[in-house]
């Protein structure tokens, strides 16, 4: 599978970042925790190279614990400071202010022994579309003041966005890269909404993220959808052919019939999709550290 999404806003959003980056102090990356790998534009570290970063996990409310103290471990190793939010509900971002100011530390000691301590922090908020990053904007800012949708592509165009009088985010429109060549990367951006569903099967996407979750987490589907056990799986099977018998399985049990007693699958993808986007189903991590090298 080979996902191609790149409108020509997203050219132009690459060239905005390089010419603003002269004029920002540090780096804000927004991923989403339940596949921080997936959910990183590997252009992000060439196109920001030097300016120092802070990752902000969303959605860490969705994801498992401990795939987010393994993330957030990670990412630290590397340097970088890291937070660990819920943009929707706004959990973590009352510390992201403080989190800049330290990660900043000595730069501002530098400005302050050159006579310029009330000078304004600016920082680059960068994500890929429907990773949140609208969402965490207004909750930092404690009012609406970036556009959000629950849906990729909505900001095209970049703002500044005061925080308060010593800090400034410059919000900037989502970036994919051109191309997604790597079959898991594009499965876990399709499964959390980050690419349009338009572009790829309801039903072939839900088979794939049933196979996943049986191999996984087969508690929660089994508890999610009132299974005794979960289908047996064939030696030789692949996970679209796995992936329908337990759409199939799930649908029965939900009374999704029609005619002639068959179980409607299609219907069943968009709610296991729909209930594994919202939470409703339980915390998932599908990539680990140690699985993925970035």
């Amino acid at each position: 599978m080979e996902i191609q999404w790149y409108p020509g806003h997203m050219a132009k959003t690459r060239r905005m970042i390089g010419e603003q980056l002269k004029n920002v102090d540090a780096v804000c990356e927004i991923l989403d925790a339940r596949i921080p790998r997936s959910s990183r534009n590997p252009d992000v570290d060439g196109l920001t190279a030097g300016k120092p970063r802070l990752v902000a996990l969303n959605r860490a409310d969705q994801a498992d614990p401990e795939g987010v103290r393994a993330w957030a471990a990670f990412f630290r190793e590397q340097g970088w400071a890291v937070l660990e939010t819920d943009a929707k509900s706004g959990a973590g971002t009352a510390k992201f202010s403080a989190a800049i100011r330290e990660l900043l530390a000595d730069k501002l000691r530098a400005y302050a022994e050159k006579g310029q301590a009330g000078r304004v922090v600016r920082v680059m908020v960068l994500g890929i579309p429907n990773v949140g990053k609208s969402t965490f904007i207004n909750k930092v800012a404690g009012r609406k003041t970036a556009r959000a949708e629950d849906r990729p592509g909505v900001t095209r165009s970049k703002q500044w966005v005061p925080v308060d009088k010593g800090l400034e985010l410059l919000d900037t429109p989502g970036i994919l890269w051109p191309k997604l060549g790597d079959q898991e990367v594009g499965l876990h951006l399709a499964f959390t909404g980050a690419v349009r569903d338009e572009i790829l099967d309801a039903e072939t996407l839900g088979c794939h993220l049933a196979a996943y979750l049986a191999d996984r987490y087969p508690e929660a589907l089994k508890t999610g959808y009132k299974l005794p056990s979960l289908p047996e799986r064939a030696v030789e099977e692949n996970d679209v052919a796995y992936g329908w018998r337990l759409l199939e399985a799930a649908g029965r049990r939900r009374g999704f019939l029609v005619s002639g007693g068959e179980v409607d699958t299609e219907r069943m993808a968009k709610i296991l999709l729909d209930e594994f986007r919202s939470g409703k189903l339980g915390r998932f991590t599908l990539e680990m550290p140690e699985e993925n090298v970035l």
